[in-house]
């Protein structure tokens, strides 16, 4: 074969492969579905929505409040257990509150009973107090009057016998001296007991009492421990 011949498939010897058994040659694929050939697209958007809020959410720190469906059991946990504890230390507080009122109150009631014990007992103390003075006067008064000390009664008045009758009286209340008389110089504008010294005074009082008179007075110058003036 000359070196400028074109070589064709007929230029060469056949062989066994140049018989193919019978069907189609080679592999060849079938025709793809629309979605098989969208699925790709889909997938870059996708990708690029995410990568761009991810970013967002780095810049803008809204990352730190993402929460992930594992972590929301968690929160609701640690909600229901903050809840807890805050409902517990109401609970606390309030048993607290009432142990301080019941304790006021205890407090508020032990106090009055001790006040009114206590007014009560210095009522009582008063009392006994005031008994023993009256009795300490009364027995005092009882003990410093002298029924023998000497008694003037001087009849001041028109009414005849009226300072024998005064005296009378005296001498049924126990005294032993008591001398109706006439009056003498001057006499007083009303009714007195006169008496001469302070060991008199007593006796006097108790000779006003009988006589229901109220005008006690001490005076110098008596001849008599006690004078008593009538008068109209």
């Amino acid at each position: 074969m000359a070196k400028h011949d074109k070589e064709t498939y007929e230029s060469y010897a056949k062989d066994m492969f140049d018989n193919p058994p019978a069907g189609p040659m080679g592999v060849h694929r079938g025709a793809r579905s629309m979605a098989s050939r969208a699925l790709p697209y889909v997938i870059v958007v996708i990708v690029a929505l995410l990568a761009g809020l991810l970013f967002w959410g780095v810049y803008s720190g809204e990352i730190s409040n993402l929460r992930m469906p594992w972590s929301a059991k968690e929160d609701s946990s640690s909600s229901v257990s903050t809840a807890d504890k805050a409902d517990k230390k109401t609970d606390d507080t309030s048993k607290d509150a009432k142990t301080e009122n019941k304790k006021s109150e205890d407090g508020k009631k032990t106090s009055t009973s001790d006040g009114q014990s206590k007014d009560a007992s210095d009522a009582n103390q008063n009392a006994e107090q005031n008994n023993d003075q009256n009795n300490g006067q009364d027995a005092a008064s009882e003990q410093s009057v002298n029924l023998t000390t000497e008694i003037r009664v001087v009849n001041a008045t028109s009414i005849t016998g009226y300072a024998k009758s005064k005296a009378d009286a005296l001498t049924q209340a126990g005294y032993t001296s008591v001398t109706p008389s006439n009056p003498t110089g001057n006499v007083p504008s009303q009714t007195v007991v006169w008496y001469q010294n302070e060991a008199d005074k007593a006796t006097a009082e108790n000779v006003a009492q009988t006589l229901g008179i109220s005008n006690v007075q001490q005076s110098s110058g008596l001849v008599t421990p006690i004078v008593v003036v009538l008068l109209n």
